[in-house]
Formats: structure tokens, sequence, C-alpha cells
């Protein structure tokens, strides 16, 4: 199977524990993640959401435990993460996409019509040129996924991205999302805001204390979770 089949799906952990000293982060975790998918990872603060989104991304080991991508233990290359606080460099926003492509192996031509292209589609056209640390949060994170964007991911990692960010703002960062998925990559993402989850996630994992307390449709958790923690979370949050 050649990688343009592979593309790293469906990412699969298996039993996994990550232990953070004598701390249990995430405690005999099973997910699988299928390919297409917006699968969004919920729960309290301190229940282990960033911590599993690493891991199945690749960049945290597991302690115990497996994750596969595609079946293979390789981590594939075609994946993007976006942090909650965007990571930029002391350049331009167009010179922050150009870097990504470049680590991409893109250069030229075809990285310049990818950058006009991803700027474009998230709304900086026109501040292509501005410092990216002088654009303002809602900017920034747009920026960021303009980077992500542009290298066309086959699974793109977003940990809390709206959490700082005004309602304008959080819905712009959402349509662009909704955009990406809807050109083929699969979305992996925490929230605290559950709200969020129930206008974009097709499946939800809700971990209690580093365990998987349901791991289901988002149709069917709105709706009916399955577990006693499930309906006192939703009980607990105001959507």
């Amino acid at each position: 199977m050649g990688d343009a089949e592979w593309g790293g799906l469906p990412i699969a952990a298996s039993a996994v524990d990550v232990a953070r000293g004598d701390t249990q982060v995430l405690q005999g975790v099973d997910v699988l993640i299928e390919r297409g998918t917006r699968t969004f990872i919920l729960g309290e603060n301190g229940a282990g959401k960033s911590t599993l989104l690493r891991v199945l991304h690749g960049l945290i080991a597991p302690t115990r435990g497996t994750v596969t991508w595609g079946g293979d233990t390789s981590r594939p290359p075609r994946q993007a993460m976006v942090f909650q606080r965007p990571v930029l460099l002391r350049r331009s926003a167009a010179g922050n996409v150009r870097h990504a492509l470049k680590l991409a192996g893109v250069r030229g031509s075809s990285a310049q019509r990818c950058i006009e292209h991803a700027l474009a589609h998230v709304g900086l056209a026109a501040l292509a040129k501005r410092p990216a640390r002088v654009l303002s949060g809602g900017e920034q994170q747009r920026l960021a996924l303009a980077r992500a964007w542009a290298l066309a991911p086959d699974v793109l990692f977003l940990d809390e991205p709206t959490a700082s960010l005004d309602p304008p703002s959080a819905r712009a960062v959402e349509a662009i999302v909704n955009d990406i998925h809807a050109l083929g990559t699969t979305i992996v993402m925490t929230t605290h805001h559950l709200a969020q989850a129930k206008r974009l996630a097709d499946s939800v994992v809700l971990l209690q204390a580093g365990r998987v307390a349901e791991h289901t449709a988002a149709a069917q958790f709105f709706s009916e979770p399955c577990s006693a923690y499930g309906r006192a979370f939703l009980e607990g949050e105001r959507l």
C-alpha cells in the first residue's frame, strides 16, 4: 500500500497508559479514529484530554499499550497539530506558512501558490506581509490553521483551538475547521465547549480521570449518553 493510500488511518490506541511520575494520566485507553471523522475529546480539567491528543498524534509515547496508524507503528508524516496558543515564528504571516512548506519539501512557485491559497481561505490574504506576532489572537489562530491547511494533512489535531478567543473569532475558527474537514482531512480535537462539540463532532470520546467513559457517535452522546458519568457530565455543563 502506497503512502497516499495509507494516510496513517485509522488511528488505534490499545490499552494505553501514560504515567508522569506516580500519577496515571491515562489508564487502559482504547480509542479508534476512523478516516474522515471529526472526533472530539471531552472531559473535565485534568481528565487527560491533551495527553490523549498528543498520544494519538505520536508526540507522546505511551508508558504501556500501543498506538498504530493505519496498522503501522511508525507515525505518518502527513499529520498537523494546532495548539491553543499558536507557536509562530518571528516572520510574516506568509513566512510562517512558507517555513512549514519548506520543512515538507515544498518550495518555489508551488509553495507560493499554497501560501496564497491557504491565507485566502482563512481570510488573511491582505495580512500576508504582516508580522505574525502582531496579529490578533483570532488572526494568529487562523494563521496556524492556514499553515496546517497548506500541508494538506490526512489528520489535523487541534488542542482547544478556540479556548482563548471571543465568540466571533471562535466561530471563524470553527468554519475553517469544517472547511478543512470537507476537503477530506480527519479531525481530532479537544474542547471544553459542549455546544461546540454538539455543532461539529461526528464522534465523542469522553474521559473520566484518564479513562474512557464513553466513545460513541456524537448524536448518541448528546441525546442519550450510555454511562452514568456521561449523563452527569452533560447535566453539569451548559449547552
